[in-house]
């Protein structure tokens, strides 16, 4: 039987830190626990208060770990799309041995031939992207293993991002006392999630994921990610007024958003949707207000997007595809009439993590396992021997426990009359 493979993936958002512990065995994945920690130590992608971060990090590990009953070690991390470059690296693998089959060796040689390529001081690989591998003319996505051939060549996408966000965010990380097994641009786990490569065949397709600082754009094309953009603002812009105008929690005004607001006019009502004391006063908003402070911001945003995105919608099919934590805003899948191409919401469909917010460190567990035959790393986020005693444990626990009524059951079917 497949052992249990267990991982841990994290992403520094710009709010919270985000981890989600999730188990591949056998053919299912199942979720196994989420953690979300307040930080405000990162202020657009950036980290400005490390020791605030680590902090955050070393919280939600203790409290994984404490709840699932062994330590969390290592963890995917996910890697903000600042500065990100894609360069394209076309390499010559000759099969000598006396096969002339493709093994498995050849293709981490060429790969590894690929990945020694720097072309700038200020950006650090984080990603392989599309590889197409030609074989006697004929050229392919999958691997072409024990093909005949006397040369493979490798056509690899490289993904660069700002050397000093990847460094800080992994300093976070090992300061943390956590080793990373692997990085992955946000963007890329999340096409990984929803499945976006396989979409881009024949149109673009423009992701964006809204979080509260910012936007990230990222283009997608022939089932490869060709470019990003983050811009200034997020939700946050949106419910700004309320915390100007109500000195209401930034908190506050997202669950108002996402749980009371209507974003259409016509089904706007007066009635009351939030009560609180202030300065010994009782104040109160309804869902009037909220509307008129937050439609504004809104409208404003999806212009950004618009204007941005005008260049691509003119050249050609694009879909738009919308997620992150923004999308938890259940009424902004009305406002699709104001985007300037057609759209989709994103929502994980995986059980114990379907919320928006969570749509990178899912991607991260399939970023992973699609590369773990090229890399044919075995390490996982936690020591296995740990793990066998947790569950030896609870199956035992569970044996002793049985009583009571099942007991009771078990002795009147299997009495003798």
């Amino acid at each position: 039987m497949e052992r249990k493979q267990i991982f841990a993936a994290l992403e520094l958002a710009d709010h919270e830190v985000r981890l989600v512990i999730g188990e591949f065995h056998e053919t299912r994945f199942n979720i196994l626990r989420v953690e979300r920690v307040r930080t405000s130590g990162i202020v657009n992608k950036a980290i400005v208060e490390e020791q605030n971060v680590v902090n955050a990090v070393m919280k939600a590990v203790n409290n994984a770990s404490k709840v699932l009953g062994f330590r969390i070690e290592r963890i995917l991390l996910a890697i903000p799309c600042i500065d990100v470059t894609r360069f394209n690296k076309r390499v010559n693998v000759f099969v000598e041995d006396g096969s002339k089959r493709v093994r498995m060796s050849h293709i981490q040689s060429g790969i590894n031939e690929a990945v020694s390529y720097k072309p700038d001081e200020d950006l650090e690989l984080v990603n392989l992207g599309c590889i197409k591998y030609i074989t006697n003319g004929i050229t392919s996505r999958k691997m072409p293993l024990n093909e005949v051939c006397d040369v493979l060549t490798m056509s690899i996408d490289l993904l660069y991002a700002n050397k000093e966000i990847v460094y800080s965010y992994a300093r976070c990380v090992e300061k943390a006392g956590l080793e990373i097994i692997d990085i992955c641009l946000d963007a890329y786990a999340i096409a990984e999630e929803a499945a976006i490569f396989e979409q881009t065949v024949d149109k673009y397709v423009v992701l964006i994921d809204l979080e509260r600082q910012n936007t990230t754009l990222s283009l997608f094309t022939h089932g490869k990610l060709v470019n990003c953009e983050v811009l200034e603002g997020g939700y946050g812009n949106w419910i700004a007024p309320l915390k100007d105008q109500y000195h209401l929690p930034l908190d506050v005004g997202f669950r108002l958003i996402q749980n009371t607001c209507a974003l259409e006019e016509k089904e706007v009502g007066d009635s009351v949707v939030y009560i609180w004391s202030e300065a010994g006063e009782s104040r109160q908003i309804t869902e009037r207000d909220v509307y008129q402070c937050v439609i504004g911001p809104i409208h404003e945003w999806l212009d950004m997007i618009n204007e941005t995105c005008q260049p691509i919608i003119e050249s050609g099919n694009v879909r738009y595809i919308l997620t992150g934590e923004g999308m938890e805003i259940q009424e902004l899948e009305g406002m699709a009439k104001e985007l300037n191409a057609p759209m989709q919401i994103y929502v994980p469909q995986t059980i114990g993590a379907r919320d928006c917010a969570l749509v990178t460190c899912l991607g991260l567990f399939y970023a992973w396992r699609s590369q773990q035959s090229i890399r044919k790393d075995e390490r996982t986020s936690c020591d296995q021997r740990d793990v066998e005693k947790v569950v030896e444990s609870v199956n035992k626990r569970s044996n002793d426990d049985e009583g009571g009524f099942t007991k009771k059951l078990k002795s009147m079917l299997l009495s003798d009359r």
